[in-house]
């Protein structure tokens, strides 16, 4: 039986790409950056409603599957990592969906033969699957997306 799989790619910018039941993909780019006299926090509630609506869209969300960070390039990227990856797994709890953390360069490796290949590289890797990306984002979750349906467990 087909399941409903969701991959995330966490952080400002938030790359998704989701595979329903029916074998159809639907993938894009949401922002989560602060807005103007928001408190630190909106972000993660703004991040969490947001899983809730594409839940609901999806009509059930059966795993999900995020990039596992190890290094950032900055503090602050470390935190708005750290936040969406704590708010993301109380969400799956709270909602009873397994998710599963998988390494980068396990993505990179499985979508272009190298584990340190290049944004752009994993870029076209998945235009040359035939899908219309333009973000560097959603590009790593559909890479996400291909390596759960190939690999994955949950």
């Amino acid at each position: 039986m087909r399941t409903n799989i969701l991959a995330l790619d966490l952080g400002t910018t938030t790359g998704w790409a989701l595979r329903l039941a029916d074998d159809s993909l639907n993938h894009g780019f949401v922002h989560f950056k602060p807005q103007r006299f928001e408190g630190g926090g909106m972000r993660y509630l703004r991040f969490k409603r947001w899983l809730s609506e594409l839940r609901l869209l999806a009509g059930e969300i059966h795993g999900v599957y995020f990039e596992e960070v190890r290094r950032h390039l900055g503090v602050d990227a470390a935190h708005v990592y750290g936040g969406l990856l704590a708010t993301l797994t109380a969400w799956c709890e709270h909602q009873h969906i397994a998710y599963r953390g998988v390494p980068v360069g396990t993505i990179k490796r499985h979508a272009t033969g190298r584990g340190q290949a290049s944004k752009a590289l994993v870029l076209d890797a998945m235009r040359a699957l035939g899908h219309p990306v333009t973000d560097a984002n959603e590009a790593d979750a559909l890479a996400l997306l291909h390596w759960a349906i190939d690999e994955g467990d949950v």
